[in-house]
C-alpha cells in the first residue's frame, strides 16, 4: 500500500482527504438534481426526488456493505501478503454486486406505481416520483459498481485519483442537469438521467485503472466462495446500515411531517436532508479514509497503530463537526435560498428556524460515525452495527416518538440531536469495553 516508512499521520491525512471530498462529491449528485428540479420545474417536483431519495440510498447502502466488507477483507490479506488471493476476493464482490443490481432494477420496474406510493408518493408527486425512479433504476448496476470500485481504488493505494474521478462525474452530472432540465426542458426525468449517465461515466475510468498497469489489485479468476460473501456482508453490515438506515429515516421524517405538521414541511425536510447527506457522508469520508489503514495495521498485527489511527480520526471529526455545524447555522439563510429563491417567504423563514435546530446533531455525529468504522476496520462487525444501527435508526426512531408525544410536531426536528446523544454514550461504553481508551495511547 506505499506506506511503509512513512508517518503514520501523514499516512492518515492522504488517505481520508481525497475520501472526504470524494465522498462529499459523491452526495452531492442527489443534491444537485434537487436544486435544478427545483429551479426548473416546481417545489412539488422537488418534494417527488426527495420522496425517492430512499430507493437511490438503498442502492447506494447495498454498494457501501459490499465495498467496505470487500476493502477490510483485501486490506488485511495485502498486510498478510495473500496478493493473488486479495485479486480473487475484489474479482468475486464485483461479479456479486452485478448479479444483485440487475435483479433489483428489473423488480422495481415491475413494481414501479406501488413502489413509489409505498414510499410515500401522494396523488399529487405520484407522476414525479414515478417518473424519477423509472428512469433511475435501470442503472442500478452502475450506482452499485461506482462506489465499490471508489473504495478499492483508495485501499489500492491510490485515494487522490478516486477522488479526481468522482469529481469528474459530479461536475459531468452538473452540465448533463443544466442540459437536460433547464435548457432541454427534460425535468424530472433528465435530471435522474443526468445522475446515471455520470455514474455510468465514472465507471469506465475506473474500469481504466484496474485493467491498466497501475497498483496491485486486479481482475482474476475466482471460484465462488460463500463464506467471503458472509465474511464481506459482516464487516460492512455496520456501514451499510448506516447508509441504509438513512434511507428508512426520511421515509418515517416524511411520514411524521405529514401527519403533525404539513405537506408544505415537506419542502423544508428536503432541503435538511440533502445537507444533512452531505455532511454525515463526509463524516463517513474519515472512518473510510481510515479503514484501509486500520485494516492494513490490523492485518500486520500493529494494534497500537490501529488506535493511534482512531484517534486521529476523532480529532478531525470533532473539528469537522464544529466547523460545519457553525458554518450552516450562520449560512442557514443562503443555503434555504438555493432551493426556494424568492416568493417563498414564510416557507423560507419555516425552513431556517427548523434547519438550524436539526444541524446541533452534526456536533455529535462524527464521534458514532468513526468510533463505529474503527470496530468495522478490525472486524468487530457485532459491535459497528450496534453502533449503526442505534445512531441511525433505533434511538432516532425512539426519540422522535417521546418528542412527538410530548412537543407534537416541533419534536420531530430535535429527534436527532437527542438520538446521537444517545449513541455516543454506547460507543463510549463500547471502547471501553475493547480497552480502546484514548487518553492511554501516547502520540
Amino acid at each position: 500500500m506505499r506506506l511503509e516508512g512513512k508517518s503514520l499521520k501523514g499516512d492518515f491525512f492522504k488517505f481520508i482527504i481525497p475520501s472526504i471530498i470524494a465522498q462529499l462529491v459523491f452526495s452531492l449528485y442527489t443534491m444537485v438534481d434537487g436544486i435544478f428540479v427545483a429551479r426548473g420545474v416546481s417545489e412539488v417536483a422537488l418534494t417527488a426526488v426527495n420522496i425517492s431519495m430512499p430507493f437511490s440510498v438503498g442502492l447506494f447502502s447495498v454498494s457501501l456493505l459490499f465495498a467496505v466488507g470487500n476493502s477490510t477483507i483485501v486490506a488485511i490479506l495485502i498486510g498478510q501478503g495473500e496478493r493473488e488471493r486479495a485479486n480473487q476476493v475484489f474479482t468475486q464482490n464485483i461479479a456479486v454486486l452485478c448479479a444483485i443490481s440487475v435483479f433489483v432494477t428489473v423488480l422495481v420496474l415491475i413494481f414501479l406505481e406501488p413502489f413509489a406510493r409505498f414510499l410515500g408518493a401522494t396523488d399529487n408527486i405520484l407522476p414525479y416520483a414515478k417518473e424519477y425512479i423509472g428512469t433511475i433504476a435501470p442503472f442500478a448496476p452502475a450506482y452499485m459498481l461506482s462506489y465499490s470500485f471508489e473504495t478499492l481504488i483508495k485501499t489500492d493505494g491510490y485515494p487522490k485519483l478516486a477522488t479526481i474521478y468522482v469529481t469528474c462525474g459530479a461536475l459531468l452530472n452538473c452540465v448533463l442537469d443544466y442540459l437536460m432540465v433547464l435548457v432541454w426542458g427534460w425535468g424530472v426525468m433528465g435530471a435522474a438521467l443526468a445522475t446515471g449517465i455520470s455514474q455510468a461515466t465514472v465507471i469506465v475510468l475506473y474500469l481504466w485503472h484496474f485493467l491498466g498497469s497501475k497498483g496491485m489489485i486486479k481482475f482474476s479468476r475466482f471460484q465462488f466462495h460463500m463464506p467471503t460473501v458472509v465474511r464481506q456482508v459482516k464487516n460492512g453490515m455496520s456501514s451499510g446500515v448506516t447508509e441504509f438506515s438513512g434511507g428508512i429515516i426520511i421515509f418515517f421524517f416524511n411520514q411524521a411531517i405529514l401527519r403533525y405538521i404539513s405537506e408544505d414541511a415537506l419542502v423544508s425536510y428536503t432541503i435538511i436532508s440533502y445537507v444533512n447527506t452531505i455532511v454525515v457522508m463526509s463524516m463517513t469520508g474519515i472512518a473510510q479514509g481510515a479503514q484501509p489503514l486500520i485494516s492494513y495495521y490490523f492485518g500486520k498485527g500493529e494494534k497500537q497503530k490501529c488506535v493511534r489511527l482512531l484517534k486521529y480520526g476523532l480529532i478531525s471529526s470533532a473539528v469537522f463537526s464544529i466547523a460545519v455545524t457553525a458554518g450552516c447555522y450562520m449560512g442557514a439563510a443562503g443555503i434555504v435560498f438555493v432551493f426556494l429563491g424568492e416568493g417563498q417567504t414564510k416557507l423560507a423563514e419555516y425552513s431556517v428556524r427548523v434547519f438550524r435546530i436539526f444541524i446541533l446533531s452534526f456536533l455529535a455525529a462524527g464521534y458514532n460515525v468513526v468510533i463505529g468504522g474503527y470496530f468495522a476496520s478490525i472486524e468487530k462487525a457485532g459491535t459497528a452495527t450496534a453502533i449503526s444501527l442505534i445512531r441511525s435508526l433505533v434511538a432516532l426512531l425512539v426519540c422522535m416518538a417521546l418528542l412527538v408525544l410530548v412537543f407534537g410536531g416541533e419534536g420531530i426536528w430535535w429527534a436527532p440531536l437527542m438520538a446521537e446523544g444517545v449513541c455516543i454514550v454506547f460507543s463510549v461504553f463500547a471502547l471501553y469495553r475493547q480497552k480502546c481508551k484514548l487518553g492511554s495511547v501516547k502520540r
